[in-house]
């Protein structure tokens, strides 16, 4: 981030970012032994909020590794904002922040301090790496905090300084994993809210998770992982809309279906609730139809969605 106050980037413009993907990979791999972690994972991942999800064990955080120059791949390609990252590693991290999940803040350091070396390590000069410090933890919610020992810290407040020593470089990128790990329900919602603040200043971010409900919450694009392979990756909207009809009627639903099924729809009926798919028509057109043959009132009717979780399970049950 620019240095200056919180206040102060709230206003700024930003340009559009690039079209290019800003992470792509070409039959990646790693194994950890005879365990393999990431297999044969090919993606190209636009800007934006980026969600890598899967249960634990996925391989999320192995391939965030990888995106880092953490861990080396054993074959394939990677790149990060254009950077191939087996030759060019110091551009990659010098452009990327990443928020690890385990607890890795020194409990005898204030925030200010840690924050400020951290801004040194990123290349600032000393007084404004302080200034940066200072900026970067206002935005995250520490700034009456920061002559506090990290020691003493909240989980909540350990996780807000993770993430402010994630972007007090001002990174084009961060990578972070499971972000609202050990959260209340208001320490979740906060940091949230944060993750979601940051395309504002210009940064992507990709967010691993097992809680689906947090990246429906707050990114556009989903990348699942399941035992190191790509199940889905597209856009959240892609995903998460059908080509099923839902609506809801008031009073005798059998009559609906039975007129839906003549006019060639699939029908399934719960209560008043009624689901309709037509695999050679327009569903909303049977919908309307029956309704009108029916001669029954409407409550309700659009598109069904679906959520990550069913989407993430359907998709499981077909391997």
């Amino acid at each position: 981030m620019a240095g200056g106050a919180d206040t102060d980037r709230e206003t700024t413009s930003f340009p559009p970012m690039s079209e290019a993907p800003i992470i792509a990979t070409s039959d990646l791999r790693f194994a950890y032994g005879d365990i393999v972690a990431i297999d044969g994972v090919s993606l190209e991942i636009p800007s934006g909020r980026i969600g890598l999800v899967g249960a634990n064990g996925a391989g999320k955080t192995t391939l965030l590794k990888i995106l880092l120059g953490v861990l080396p791949a054993a074959s394939g390609r990677v790149e990060v904002l254009g950077h191939p990252v087996a030759t060019e590693r110091l551009e990659v991290r010098s452009k990327v922040g990443w928020m690890p999940e385990s607890n890795c803040l020194p409990p005898d350091q204030t925030a200010a301090d840690f924050l400020g070396y951290a801004a040194e390590l990123g290349g600032l000069p000393v007084r404004a790496a302080r200034q940066r410090a200072s900026d970067v933890l206002g935005l995250v919610g520490l700034h009456e905090e920061r002559f506090r020992y990290i020691g003493e810290f909240s989980t909540g407040m350990k996780q807000r300084t993770k993430l402010a020593q994630a972007i007090v470089h001002d990174p084009s990128l961060v990578l972070l994993d499971e972000p609202t790990a050990g959260l209340d329900p208001e320490g979740r919602e906060e940091m949230l809210d944060l993750v979601t603040r940051l395309q504002g200043f210009g940064i992507n971010a990709v967010i691993s998770s097992h809680v689906l409900t947090d990246i429906e919450r707050t990114c556009d694009w989903v990348i699942m992982l399941d035992g190191g392979k790509v199940l889905r990756s597209g856009p959240l909207t892609d995903l998460s809309t059908t080509d099923e009809v839902e609506l809801e009627v008031i009073g005798d639903a059998a009559m609906v279906a039975a007129a839906a099924r003549r006019l060639g729809a699939t029908v399934e009926v719960t209560g008043t609730v009624l689901h309709l798919t037509s695999a050679g028509g327009d569903a909303f057109a049977i919908a309307r139809d029956a309704l009108v043959e029916a001669a029954v009132p409407l409550r309700r009717l659009g598109a069904k969605r679906t959520t990550l979780e069913d989407v993430f399970m359907g998709e499981g049950s077909n391997d």
